[in-house]
């Protein structure tokens, strides 16, 4: 039986990670219109394109290369962002998952420092590691992007290198070229203590989101 590239609702206290649908397109048109200065390696959709975006990703899943999520803020119930598994490694056989990436990611800037971020990587790599049992996890971003580099490392991914000319590039006046690209990655034997490191860092935004709700109630 050959392995089939698709992934359930991922749940955590943060963030619910919903297999996109078009049902998230209103919530993530709000989204992006927040702050983008963010976004200048990222593709990330004008609100005008955001059903364009979704049927993308959803041939991109019917094709088997993608599993596509939308980012749901628990706190609002709002869809606030997006992200990925893609381009899967099989073993051999074909029976299982070697490795897989996770990308296509983005956030409104609303979300970004909340630790949403945070513990949807967690969700997707706990899910990749023990429910598929992957040997690796790959991560990637434009070798300029020294904003999201920081953020896949501090989430414990191990830097390999960069890859030049490797993919598309998506920064303004660049259509048609291609980027560099660092990757980095996670591997089955680096998980536990990777995943002690994310659990540490979830608990220290909620703490924070106890803390300011605390505030905000006593003012």
């Amino acid at each position: 039986m050959s392995f089939t590239f698709e992934g359930p609702v991922l749940e955590g206290t943060l963030v619910r990670l919903e297999p996109l649908d078009h049902r998230h397109a209103a919530d993530l048109a709000v989204a992006v219109e927040e702050d983008r200065s963010s976004y200048r390696f990222t593709w990330v959709p004008r609100a005008a394109g955001i059903e364009e975006y979704i049927d993308a990703q959803l041939a991109r899943a019917a094709a088997g290369k993608l599993v596509p999520y939308a980012q749901v803020e628990q706190t609002s119930g709002r869809a606030v962002g997006a992200t990925a598994y893609w381009d899967p490694r099989l073993w051999p056989t074909g029976e299982s998952l070697c490795a897989v990436e996770v990308g296509f990611t983005w956030l409104a800037a609303s979300a970004q420092g909340t630790g949403v971020n945070t513990q949807a990587k967690y969700l997707l790599f706990r899910h990749a590691f023990e429910n598929w049992g992957v040997a690796r996890v790959d991560l990637k971003t434009d070798a300029r992007n020294s904003r999201s580099r920081a953020a896949i490392e501090a989430v414990g991914a191990r830097f390999e290198g960069v890859l030049r000319n490797w993919s598309r590039s998506w920064a303004p006046g660049e259509d048609g070229q291609l980027r560099d690209s660092a990757i980095f990655s996670i591997t089955a034997a680096e998980w536990p203590n990777c995943q002690t490191r994310l659990e540490e860092r979830i608990a220290r935004s909620l703490a924070r989101r106890h803390s300011e709700a605390d505030l905000t109630a006593s003012s």
